[in-house]
């Protein structure tokens, strides 16, 4: 069955005797009907709005600077809400004093000891009130044109709104944060970024200056997106999070809300029977029956669930296996860690200097080197651009940004390993751009003009946004990277044109050290050894962004036109 983002999704598998939840289910006092309605106009337009202008691109989630941007479109909202208040207000008012007009009639003349009726005028004001007034009042256009007008100021900002691709890679960002930073899932809907330290108790990873805490019907919304991907581990975490907030003071029915407690519940219980925790499911099950006692489906599975319980300790949901980390253990440690660790290597002397590399370029303002790691070869250098550099090829990239891709065989595609947006500047796009490429071939001594180098890439990365581990160099003969006819990629210089306040370093898994991000400057490496083969130790990956806005450039050096400059080594095994 197609799952979707309607009230059901449940899927009580039918060859294990449990009913399905079905896909449009009413749901009992959910709002009152004005808000229904505003709620309904509301989805409605949205979706409808998304799914007709193709213009509204499913990956606003991959880039921090499309997140931003529909910042801009909410504000226009609230302005376009703010008028369609005002004047429900006014409507309302008058309806009150219809209200009011009639009330006083009944109290006052028609409950009297007088009969008002006696009196034409009041016979005859009854029978038109009866027959045209109510009428007019509860059929009135006015609520309609009021909602009429608001669907129409949001469906002018349609192509800009996100589409539900975008809300499940918003919360697959949340439970990707959750996995590699260890976050206590609790603290996190809290709008806390804490983790259990060996003792038991919670630490905090970062301190935020702005509290953002999650309501029962996000919780619910990421606990959604697990459960249809069939992830339990983290449906289950995110369910009871939302469960607990629904049952909170405050925490009930909302004519925003997606969820309710009962949908909690009835998706909370089937992840923890497809968990092995059948006792869990059934006292979940029970529950929800005391909201809805008459839901047959539910008296169903609380009689299986009652037959297949068994004595014995509930099991735990279990982390699923990692798709494309096989390191995913150390990935996660190096993202972890804060700041540069010590070198794996203790024989191997690591250094700062002021280095000029022979070239004039930097004889009077020598490039701030700092060597991270002898095997692999990675150097830092520091203030690399300045300020304003970084700021205009951040500029430059804005409006070229797409959504990141991956090598796939001959081909590239967007996969949910890498979430961020890249764009690609000629060094025709402005004179910031030659002057980055000249300072890159002062200091790396390698020829960086296309095609022996690639244009820049500027990336800008999303909720969560990462690169999970991988190497620049290609390792298929088939691999897009050949297409320039220059070889594969010898090296790496990348550059940090933001600070970010938590999380976003770069990993290098086999050399089991980190880097920090580090605004303005940037990281070189070489990819491939002096033999032309690819160089293992150079498995990189980019961490999750736990807190801030990261923009990077990658300068990609190929092998063909450095005959002269890195020249092959005598010795063939190097």
């Amino acid at each position: 069955m197609e799952r979707g983002w309607g009230e059901g999704g449940c899927r009580l598998l039918q060859e294990e005797g449990f009913s399905q939840i079905p896909t449009a289910r009413p749901r009992r006092g959910r709002a009152k009907l004005p808000e229904m309605k505003l709620a309904r106009c509301l989805q409605l337009a949205c979706l409808c709005a998304c799914a007709l202008l193709p213009t509204c691109a499913a990956d606003m989630f991959t880039s921090l600077l499309d997140v931003r941007q529909a910042i801009i479109v909410e504000r226009k909202l609230i302005g376009h809400l703010r008028t369609y208040i005002d004047e429900e207000w006014d409507r309302l008012q008058d309806v009150r004093r219809f209200y009011g007009k009639v009330w006083r009639l009944h109290s006052e003349l028609y409950g009297g000891p007088s009969d008002g009726l006696a009196n034409p005028l009041l016979a005859f004001t009854l029978i038109k009130r009866l027959h045209a007034d109510w009428l007019n009042v509860v059929y009135s256009h006015g609520a309609r044109d009021n909602a009429q007008a608001l669907r129409r100021s949001l469906e002018q900002e349609a192509d800009k709104l996100p589409k539900a691709e975008d809300v499940r890679g918003a919360a697959r960002g949340l439970m990707r944060l959750q996995d590699v930073y260890a976050l206590h899932v609790s603290s996190l809907a809290a709008g806390r970024f804490r983790r259990a330290s060996g003792s038991g108790r919670l630490a905090d990873v970062y301190t935020s200056a702005v509290a953002a805490p999650l309501s029962g019907d996000d919780c619910f919304l990421v606990g959604k997106v697990a459960y249809d991907e069939e992830d339990y581990y983290h449906s289950v975490a995110w369910l009871q999070e939302s469960v607990e907030r629904f049952r909170s003071p405050g925490g009930g029915r909302s004519p925003e809300n997606e969820g309710t407690l009962e949908d909690a519940l009835d998706h909370l219980a089937f992840s923890h029977f497809k968990t092995g925790n059948v006792s869990r499911a059934l006292s979940l099950s029970r529950e929800l029956l005391h909201h809805d006692p008459l839901n047959r489906r539910v008296l169903r599975n609380v009689e299986k669930y009652e037959k297949l319980l068994v004595a014995g300790p509930p099991a735990s949901p279990v982390r699923p296996a990692a798709k494309h980390v096989k390191t995913r253990d150390a990935y996660e440690r190096l993202c972890q860690a804060a700041g540069p660790q010590a070198p794996t290597l203790k024989s191997a002397p690591l250094f700062c200097d002021y280095f000029t590399n022979g070239s004039p370029a930097l004889t009077l303002l020598p490039a701030k080197r700092e060597v991270l790691s002898l095997r692999p070869l990675v150097v830092l250098f520091h203030r690399f651009v300045t300020d304003d550099e970084a700021q205009r090829i951040k500029d430059l990239a804005r409006t070229r940004l797409q959504r990141s891709v991956v090598a796939s065989g001959e081909k590239q595609a967007t996969v949910d390993y890498r979430i961020s947006k890249s764009a690609w500047l000629k060094d025709s796009a402005h004179s910031v751009v030659g002057e980055l490429d000249r300072r890159i071939a002062a200091v790396t001594g390698l020829n960086v003009t296309h095609p022996s180098g690639e244009y820049l890439q500027v990336v800008n990365y999303g909720i969560g946004g990462h690169y999970e581990a991988h190497f620049d160099h290609a390792t298929s003969p088939s691999s897009p990277v050949f297409r320039l006819n220059t070889g594969n990629r010898v090296a790496t210089f990348m550059i940090y044109l933001s600070s970010v306040e938590a999380g976003g370093s770069t990993a290098f898994i086999y050399g089991n050290f980190s880097v920090p991000v580090v605004k303005n400057s940037a990281i070189f490496w070489w990819n491939l050894h002096r033999n032309g083969s690819g160089d293992e130790d150079t498995l990189h990956a980019g961490c999750p962004v736990l807190i801030g806005d990261k923009w990077v450039a990658n300068k990609w050096i190929h092998e063909y036109g450095q005959e002269f400059r890195h020249g092959c080594s005598l010795n063939p095994e190097e």
